[in-house]
């Protein structure tokens, strides 16, 4: 029996479609077996970045109260300087009576008190400076007085009594504008007085007997001019020349112009012209010198020294009856007073250059403890043809403030 063709046929076919499956995939695992990688070798190079960001200010109306009091507060302290110091001397001497009957001494107490204050201002070109001055003292001591009774018994009597012996106050503003940067162009008004009432002697204390008090005298000085200031720290002398001046006095009391000391009534005394008057101004020139340093590193020993001189020389052109030898003006007004007093047949007397020099010297021993020195000298001849002066050493408490 013949097999059947179609199976025959179809045998064939799946061998052969078997025998190519075969064949591709030996040849796709031949094909992958020989597929390999190369190794690439890359150069280091350096990398930037570039920042492509940009800072863009930004305005803010914000306000910061703190900062705008600190600022401020740093301006106030560069335009001004201050400066503020205080000292009280004193001395205290006590005996009993049983060593003064045997040595003898005299139980006394003596007070000084001062003040000193110095302010300046300054801004651009603009500068004012304010300066006060005080000194204010008292002395206890006994002093013995005698007295009768009605049945003309004479009795002495030993009281304490107290009497001043520093008393003066002195302010002055002085305003002024820079020229260039050692001169400078101003005016400097100082006026100068007491606290309280001055008597002749510590045994005289009536009131016919006083002879000062506040305003009376009292003393006003104005200038004009330029003024030069040393740029040197080790020699800061200031210069003030004013060819235009004022000086003027001031008695208000009537008491005190009527009251006499000396041989003389207290409103000749001061240079008014009469004692209904109660002031007098001149005009003139003045020359000012100021000088203040502190020596060493602590601040150890100060000195301070102040020299004013005025000349009247505008009063006396336009003064008539003028005498220049001070004992015929004595005698001429004596003849005057006793006479009808006529105003226009008054002697007067020329008026001469006023010299004020003022010295203080502090010497520290430590921060609160210190030694003053002071020295003045005056002159002024309508008061005394003699020159006036005035020495004081005390040691004591003092203490200096200063903002820079």
């Amino acid at each position: 029996m013949l097999p059947n063709p179609r199976y025959k046929i179809f045998g064939m076919n799946t061998f052969y479609r078997m025998l190519v499956t075969a064949a591709a995939l030996l040849g796709a695992a031949g094909a992958a077996a020989q597929i390999s990688v190369d190794r690439i070798e890359a150069p280091e190079e350096e990398v930037t970045f570039l920042d492509s960001l940009r800072s863009i200010p930004v305005a803010t109306e914000y306000f910061n109260r703190a900062r705008y009091r600190a600022e401020r507060a740093a301006v106030r302290k560069e335009r001004n300087y201050l400066e503020i110091g205080g000292g009280l001397q004193g001395a205290l001497t006590s005996y009993n009576d049983p060593w003064i009957k045997v040595s003898g001494g005299d139980n006394s107490i003596a007070l000084i008190a001062s003040l000193h204050l110095r302010h300046t201002y300054t801004k651009n070109l603009f500068t004012v400076e304010t300066k006060f001055d005080a000194k204010f003292g008292y002395n206890r001591m006994k002093v013995e007085t005698t007295s009768t009774d009605p049945d003309g018994n004479t009795h002495t009597v030993s009281n304490g009594v107290w009497f001043k012996n520093q008393d003066e106050f002195s302010a002055s503003v002085a305003p002024s504008f820079k020229m260039s940067k050692n001169w400078s162009y101003g005016a400097i008004v100082k006026f100068r007085s007491q606290f309280v009432n001055g008597y002749v002697s510590r045994t005289q204390q009536e009131e016919t007997d006083r002879k000062s008090t506040f305003m009376a005298p009292g003393y006003l000085d104005v200038s004009l001019g330029i003024t030069y200031k040393s740029p040197q720290p080790k020699f800061p002398i200031t210069v003030n020349l004013s060819p235009i001046a004022m000086s003027a006095v001031f008695v208000e009391s009537r008491d005190i112009r009527a009251n006499v000391w000396d041989k003389k009534p207290g409103w000749q005394i001061y240079g008014l012209d009469d004692p209904d008057r109660t002031s007098k101004y001149e005009g003139g020139s003045s020359v000012q010198i100021d000088f203040d340093r502190t020596f060493g590193k602590t601040g150890f020993l100060r000195y301070r020294t102040s020299l004013f001189s005025f000349y009247g020389w505008i009063t006396n052109i336009g003064q008539d009856n003028k005498i220049a030898n001070y004992s015929k003006y004595l005698f001429a007004m004596d003849a005057w007073n006793a006479g009808d007093q006529n105003p226009k047949t008054k002697p007067f007397l020329p008026v001469h250059p006023t010299v004020r020099w003022e010295n203080t010297l502090d010497i520290k021993a430590t921060k609160f403890i210190t030694t003053t020195l002071s020295f003045q000298l005056y002159y002024n001849r309508a008061q005394n043809v003699d020159v006036q002066t005035q020495t004081l050493l005390s040691v004591g408490l003092t203490y200096t403030f200063k903002n820079k």
